[in-house]
């Protein structure tokens, strides 16, 4: 069977601050930049991966989600409880050095973790938590 990962979703509640984190500070190339009703889906990915992408989209264009839903959504994502991401890295304190120095919000610092991995956390621009880890 030959399955890749194509797309990986994440809210986000401001494009343009979104789409700065992303392509400034992490260096992705902005692949695709769609507007439809006042809303954006920013699709980005790591250049040298061409057939991975991440979608940036607003989670008040899921159908079928309730107001209450939404409700709930903007209180995790405030949080950094909705969504969540893994990258790797193949220098994490330079990669950590860019992303502090941008004002992202910091919530570990690199760090040897007991589960065999050394990481650091932060929060993009809507609240999703990515972790950063040293790639071997």
């Amino acid at each position: 069977m030959d399955i890749s990962i194509h797309s990986s979703f994440l809210p986000h509640t401001d494009p343009d601050a979104s789409l700065a984190f992303y392509r400034d500070t992490l260096g992705f190339e902005v692949r695709k930049d769609v507007g439809y009703n006042g809303m954006r889906w920013i699709t980005v990915g790591p250049a040298d991966q061409p057939g991975t992408s991440i979608v940036l989209y607003p989670p008040n264009a899921s159908p079928g989600v309730t107001e209450d839903e939404q409700r709930t959504i903007a209180e995790m994502m405030a949080k950094g409880t909705f969504a969540m991401m893994l990258l790797a890295t193949a220098d994490l304190d330079a990669a950590f050095k860019r992303i502090q120095a941008s004002g992202a919000e910091i919530v570990e610092e690199p760090t040897e973790q007991p589960y065999g991995v050394r990481d650091c956390a932060v929060r993009d621009p809507a609240g999703n938590l990515l972790r950063v880890q040293q790639r071997h």
